[in-house]
């Protein structure tokens, strides 16, 4: 038997609504997690970060963060000395919400540390708010823990 021009636009047709209906399948098995679930209400407090960020640049150096194989360090700036620090460190992994933690600043003199336990081998951004002497401040660095 001899296939005409016909059969061949309608297997055309066919695989082509098939390979459609498996990428919309596939689309919606993908998981997509939000950047954080009160997103509004982080947008209306965003002048504080851009205030926290402001302050920071102010500051002789930055927060220094580093990893080892056990923890992650902060080492906060020299104005800090003897001041009470308070305030929050999170950890955000684009990847998956699950591995977000947050911490809350508790220094000893003027570095933090964070056990690596239940961290996960991945990018993180590290997001640091504190408030020091009634003035805020912000930091947003990157570190792989691969």
């Amino acid at each position: 038997m001899k296939l005409n021009w016909g059969w061949g636009l309608a297997v055309l047709y066919c695989s082509f609504g098939l390979m459609i209906g498996t990428l919309v399948y596939k689309s919606s098995q993908q998981r997509c997690d939000l950047v954080s679930s009160d997103y509004y209400g982080e947008e209306l407090a965003f002048q504080k970060i851009l205030d926290g960020g402001k302050n920071q640049s102010a500051l002789s150096s930055p927060i220094n963060i580093h990893a080892n194989g056990t923890t992650i360090t902060l080492d906060f700036p020299g104005e800090f000395k003897d001041k009470a620090i308070d305030g929050d460190v999170l950890l955000y992994c684009a990847g998956n919400a699950d591995w977000d933690h947050t911490y809350k600043i508790k220094p000893e003199g003027l570095s933090m540390q964070i056990d690596r336990k239940e961290l996960h081998k991945t990018k993180y951004t590290i997001k640091i708010k504190c408030a020091v002497d009634g003035k805020n401040y912000y930091q947003e660095s990157d570190i792989s823990l691969l």
